[in-house]
């Protein structure tokens, strides 16, 4: 059985032309993103991308709204889930301090991309050891090994992967994210972590920018500003990880065009928007201002495709691989903490 009702080809092609149909869903979306934004207000731990997500899922499935979402409001919510998701990925460079990154030095540099390394490669073969079904595997380790959601976004891009998985990866990654906020302050004094040294482990095992700051700042300002610089050099892996991707999905369809004609470009357009946009940022000229006004744009954008993307999930048939999913979000949470504190051991 299909995981999510797909619309006519029809409606598909009037969606990619930008055609009145897709206005329904779009409106949905900038009000899921809106709702998720009030949820955050009223209970901060929960991040906003999260409850995008969950809120997403929650109107699929509602008996009042179900029919809507998967009928009129369907095209536009999966130009939600594609379209605005790239552009607030490109938006995502300009929060990308590399001059800051690179005052870390090389052996925590050398430490990040090992982790990342572990993280993901180690991820994707548990996953597969699992049986877990498409592009799960790919997904989970993107999100836990660079940026939670956003990182799965951009990767899904690239490897042409079904709404469902990448919606059932995003609330998997972020729910391991928001356990971490309760969890990891617990294990500071047991671990024998000084403030900059959980600051580190934080930036270099917690998934998303929002998630690391929440956590890193009940250690105090030191913990804090340690723990952003190392996310940031995460966040810096994501250009060639998708890159790497793209090459990959190039590679194995080698011959194969897209629907327009076009052979796939070998890195996305909006990956160098991301790099562009980090460029940019490094140069100093966009004022504070203009960087806040970003990061808010950033924020919308990445809620209103989140719950897009999360309204595509139909939970009965999510639930047949469910228990697998769940444990290897444990097993990828386990290795990228203890590849993550291992690491921070051996650079503080």
């Amino acid at each position: 059985m299909a995981l999510l009702h797909r619309p006519q080809s029809t409606v598909v092609r009037n969606v990619s032309r930008g055609t009145p149909t897709s206005w329904p869903g779009l409106a949905m979306a900038a009000g899921g993103a809106l709702a998720a934004w009030g949820i955050h207000q009223l209970i901060p731990a929960v991040p906003m991308l999260t409850a995008s997500v969950v809120l997403g899922i929650a109107v699929a499935h509602l008996p009042g709204s179900r029919a809507f979402v998967r009928g009129a409001a369907r095209p536009g919510l999966s130009l939600a889930g594609r379209r605005l998701m790239r552009v607030g990925i490109v938006l995502l460079g300009l929060g990308l301090g590399l001059d800051q990154v690179l005052r870390l030095g090389w052996a925590t540099v050398a430490m990040v991309v090992g982790v990342v390394a572990a993280t993901f490669f180690g991820t994707v073969w548990l996953g597969r050891r699992l049986g877990l079904p498409r592009d799960q595997p790919l997904l989970i380790a993107t999100g836990y090994s660079i940026c939670g959601a956003s990182a799965i976004g951009a990767v899904s891009e690239v490897s042409g992967s079904d709404e469902e998985d990448v919606a059932a990866s995003v609330a998997l990654v972020t729910l391991c994210g928001t356990l971490a906020i309760a969890v990891l302050p617990l294990l500071q004094g047991p671990l024998g972590l000084s403030d900059l040294a959980f600051g580190r482990w934080v930036g270099a095992g917690v998934h998303d920018v929002g998630q690391v700051v929440a956590t890193a700042q009940t250690a105090g300002p030191v913990a804090l500003g340690e723990a952003v610089l190392v996310k940031l050099m995460r966040v810096a892996l994501l250009a060639p990880l998708v890159a790497a991707v793209a090459f990959s999905v190039r590679a194995r369809r080698r011959g194969v065009r897209t629907a327009s004609g076009r052979r796939p470009a070998p890195v996305p357009l909006f990956v160098a928007g991301f790099l562009a946009a980090a460029a940019v940022r490094a140069t100093g000229v966009l004022p504070d201002v203009a960087l806040e006004w970003a990061h808010t744009a950033q924020e919308a954008l990445l809620a209103a495709a989140l719950f897009g993307l999360g309204s595509a999930v139909h939970l009965p048939s999510l639930a047949r691989t469910g228990g697998r999913a769940a444990v290897l979000g444990l097993g990828a949470w386990v290795v990228v903490a203890g590849a993550s504190y291992a690491g921070v051991m051996l650079t503080v």
